[in-house]
Protein backbone atom coordinates (compact mmCIF):
# COMPACT_ATOMS: atom_id res chain seq x y z
CA UNK A 1 0.00 0.00 0.00
CA UNK A 2 1.42 3.28 -0.67
CA UNK A 3 1.07 5.87 1.77
CA UNK A 4 -0.72 8.93 1.19
CA UNK A 5 0.43 12.54 1.13
CA UNK A 6 -0.32 13.07 4.93
CA UNK A 7 1.03 9.73 6.14
CA UNK A 8 4.42 10.43 4.39
CA UNK A 9 4.28 14.25 5.96
CA UNK A 10 3.90 12.80 9.20
CA UNK A 11 6.20 9.89 9.54
CA UNK A 12 8.88 11.76 7.49
CA UNK A 13 10.04 15.13 7.69
CA UNK A 14 7.75 16.00 10.38
CA UNK A 15 7.24 14.09 13.54
CA UNK A 16 4.36 14.05 15.52
CA UNK A 17 4.65 15.40 18.84
CA UNK A 18 2.75 13.95 22.11
CA UNK A 19 1.57 16.31 24.25
CA UNK A 20 2.34 15.09 28.25
CA UNK A 21 0.34 16.64 30.49
CA UNK A 22 1.29 17.43 34.05
CA UNK A 23 -0.55 16.07 36.87
CA UNK A 24 -0.73 15.14 40.72
CA UNK A 25 1.67 13.13 42.60
CA UNK A 26 -1.04 10.72 44.01
CA UNK A 27 -5.03 11.22 42.71
CA UNK A 28 -7.23 8.64 41.60
CA UNK A 29 -9.28 11.21 40.68
CA UNK A 30 -10.86 11.57 36.81
CA UNK A 31 -8.56 13.65 34.74
CA UNK A 32 -10.66 16.13 32.53
CA UNK A 33 -10.21 17.91 29.91
CA UNK A 34 -10.73 21.37 32.13
CA UNK A 35 -8.19 20.87 34.48
CA UNK A 36 -6.01 23.32 34.51
CA UNK A 37 -2.47 20.64 34.11
CA UNK A 38 -4.63 20.18 30.36
CA UNK A 39 -5.38 23.81 29.98
CA UNK A 40 -1.33 24.65 30.50
CA UNK A 41 -0.19 22.46 27.57
CA UNK A 42 -3.00 24.00 24.94
CA UNK A 43 -1.41 27.06 24.18
CA UNK A 44 1.60 25.31 22.66
CA UNK A 45 -0.01 22.80 21.02
CA UNK A 46 -2.18 25.54 19.23
CA UNK A 47 1.24 27.41 18.58
CA UNK A 48 3.14 24.24 17.11
CA UNK A 49 -0.37 23.12 14.92
CA UNK A 50 -0.09 26.85 13.29
CA UNK A 51 3.61 26.31 12.72
CA UNK A 52 2.33 23.26 10.29
CA UNK A 53 3.10 20.20 12.78
CA UNK A 54 1.24 17.75 14.16
CA UNK A 55 -0.08 17.42 17.59
CA UNK A 56 -1.75 14.88 19.96
CA UNK A 57 -2.60 15.81 23.36
CA UNK A 58 -2.43 12.19 25.74
CA UNK A 59 -5.30 12.27 28.44
CA UNK A 60 -5.11 10.37 31.12
CA UNK A 61 -7.67 8.55 32.91
CA UNK A 62 -6.55 9.88 36.10
CA UNK A 63 -4.77 13.09 37.88
CA UNK A 64 -2.27 10.81 39.69
CA UNK A 65 1.20 9.09 39.31
CA UNK A 66 0.05 6.99 42.52
CA UNK A 67 4.10 5.65 42.93
CA UNK A 68 4.15 1.98 41.65
CA UNK A 69 1.04 2.42 39.82
CA UNK A 70 2.76 4.85 37.72
CA UNK A 71 -0.94 5.54 36.60
CA UNK A 72 -0.43 7.64 33.63
CA UNK A 73 2.51 5.98 31.49
CA UNK A 74 0.20 3.18 30.63
CA UNK A 75 -2.32 6.01 28.72
CA UNK A 76 0.44 7.95 27.09
CA UNK A 77 1.54 4.34 26.30
CA UNK A 78 -1.48 3.79 24.39
CA UNK A 79 -1.40 7.11 22.86
CA UNK A 80 2.20 6.59 21.39
CA UNK A 81 1.14 3.22 20.09
CA UNK A 82 -2.07 4.76 18.43
CA UNK A 83 0.28 7.43 16.48
CA UNK A 84 2.14 4.58 15.15
CA UNK A 85 -0.65 1.66 14.57
CA UNK A 86 -1.91 4.70 12.60
CA UNK A 87 1.53 5.05 10.81
CA UNK A 88 4.30 2.66 11.22
CA UNK A 89 6.96 4.75 10.09
CA UNK A 90 5.53 7.80 12.00
CA UNK A 91 8.67 9.46 14.38
CA UNK A 92 7.53 11.18 17.99
CA UNK A 93 8.61 13.98 20.05
CA UNK A 94 7.41 13.61 23.22
CA UNK A 95 6.92 17.35 25.19
CA UNK A 96 6.22 16.82 29.00
CA UNK A 97 5.66 19.30 31.44
CA UNK A 98 6.04 18.33 35.23
CA UNK A 99 4.60 14.89 35.80
CA UNK A 100 4.63 14.40 32.02
CA UNK A 101 8.64 15.23 31.92
CA UNK A 102 8.23 12.10 34.12
CA UNK A 103 6.24 10.07 32.09
CA UNK A 104 8.22 11.33 28.96
CA UNK A 105 11.27 9.79 30.90
CA UNK A 106 9.52 6.28 30.98
CA UNK A 107 8.43 6.16 27.41
CA UNK A 108 11.50 7.91 25.84
CA UNK A 109 13.34 4.60 25.04
CA UNK A 110 10.37 3.32 22.51
CA UNK A 111 11.91 3.26 18.99
CA UNK A 112 9.55 5.51 17.56
CA UNK A 113 10.53 8.89 20.00
CA UNK A 114 12.93 10.83 18.17
CA UNK A 115 13.32 13.35 20.78
CA UNK A 116 12.05 14.54 24.32
CA UNK A 117 11.38 17.87 25.24
CA UNK A 118 10.49 18.18 29.38
CA UNK A 119 9.28 21.76 30.86
CA UNK A 120 9.73 21.72 34.58
CA UNK A 121 9.96 18.20 34.48
CA UNK A 122 9.52 16.01 37.97
CA UNK A 123 12.37 14.04 38.32
CA UNK A 124 12.44 13.01 42.05
CA UNK A 125 16.23 11.31 43.28
CA UNK A 126 15.74 7.59 41.82
CA UNK A 127 14.06 8.52 38.79
CA UNK A 128 15.57 6.52 35.92
CA UNK A 129 15.42 8.72 32.05
CA UNK A 130 15.16 5.81 29.83
CA UNK A 131 17.25 7.39 27.20
CA UNK A 132 18.47 5.24 23.66
CA UNK A 133 21.76 7.40 22.83
CA UNK A 134 20.61 8.81 19.57
CA UNK A 135 17.29 10.40 20.93
CA UNK A 136 17.91 14.26 21.59
CA UNK A 137 16.89 15.90 25.15
CA UNK A 138 16.10 19.32 25.68
CA UNK A 139 15.24 20.52 29.65
CA UNK A 140 13.46 23.85 30.11
CA UNK A 141 13.38 24.67 33.54
CA UNK A 142 12.66 28.24 35.45
CA UNK A 143 15.13 28.99 38.13
CA UNK A 144 12.10 30.18 40.69
CA UNK A 145 9.91 27.01 40.37
CA UNK A 146 9.51 25.93 43.77
CA UNK A 147 7.01 22.69 42.76
CA UNK A 148 9.94 20.74 41.20
CA UNK A 149 13.17 21.06 41.79
CA UNK A 150 15.33 22.66 38.57
CA UNK A 151 18.91 21.21 40.65
CA UNK A 152 17.49 18.07 39.94
CA UNK A 153 16.66 18.14 36.97
CA UNK A 154 20.43 19.94 35.93
CA UNK A 155 21.54 16.86 37.86
CA UNK A 156 19.72 14.32 35.42
CA UNK A 157 21.16 16.33 32.71
CA UNK A 158 24.02 16.26 33.44
CA UNK A 159 24.43 12.25 34.43
CA UNK A 160 23.27 11.45 30.98
CA UNK A 161 25.45 13.90 28.85
CA UNK A 162 28.64 12.18 31.19
CA UNK A 163 27.07 8.89 29.46
CA UNK A 164 27.16 10.37 25.76
CA UNK A 165 23.83 11.26 25.97
CA UNK A 166 22.50 14.39 23.62
CA UNK A 167 20.96 16.00 27.13
CA UNK A 168 20.54 20.14 27.31
CA UNK A 169 19.79 21.87 30.13
CA UNK A 170 18.25 25.84 29.72
CA UNK A 171 16.67 27.40 33.07
CA UNK A 172 14.46 30.37 32.60
CA UNK A 173 15.49 33.10 34.74
CA UNK A 174 12.87 34.04 37.19
CA UNK A 175 10.38 31.73 35.86
CA UNK A 176 7.88 29.51 37.83
CA UNK A 177 6.35 26.05 37.70
CA UNK A 178 3.43 27.10 35.70
CA UNK A 179 5.15 28.56 32.70
CA UNK A 180 3.19 32.00 33.25
CA UNK A 181 5.95 34.27 34.03
CA UNK A 182 8.41 34.44 30.58
CA UNK A 183 5.36 32.46 28.89
CA UNK A 184 7.05 34.32 25.31
CA UNK A 185 10.28 32.12 26.16
CA UNK A 186 8.96 29.15 27.35
CA UNK A 187 7.05 28.84 23.54
CA UNK A 188 10.14 30.38 21.85
CA UNK A 189 12.07 27.34 23.45
CA UNK A 190 9.91 25.21 23.06
CA UNK A 191 9.25 26.10 19.32
CA UNK A 192 13.13 26.10 18.19
CA UNK A 193 13.75 22.70 20.17
CA UNK A 194 10.92 20.78 18.06
CA UNK A 195 12.15 22.14 15.14
CA UNK A 196 15.94 20.96 15.94
CA UNK A 197 14.58 17.61 16.33
CA UNK A 198 12.27 17.91 13.12
CA UNK A 199 15.00 18.99 10.81
CA UNK A 200 17.49 16.30 12.79
CA UNK A 201 14.80 13.70 11.80
CA UNK A 202 14.59 14.78 7.94
CA UNK A 203 18.30 14.49 7.54
CA UNK A 204 18.41 11.22 8.97
CA UNK A 205 15.78 10.53 6.54
CA UNK A 206 17.26 11.97 3.71
CA UNK A 207 20.58 10.54 4.69
CA UNK A 208 18.42 6.86 4.40
CA UNK A 209 17.68 8.06 1.02
CA UNK A 210 20.98 8.36 -0.22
Amino acid sequence: MTPNRRQQQDGDQHPVVLVLPGGKVSSHRPARAWHLSNLRMRPFTAQLRRSGVRVVQARYRVRGWNGAERSPVADARAALDAITKRNAQARVILLGHSMGGRVAADLCSDPAVVGVVALAPWWPDGTSVNLRSDTPLVVLHGTADSWTDPAASRRKVDELQKSGNSAEWIGIDGAGHFMLRRAATWHRLVADAIARMSRGVAATKMGERR
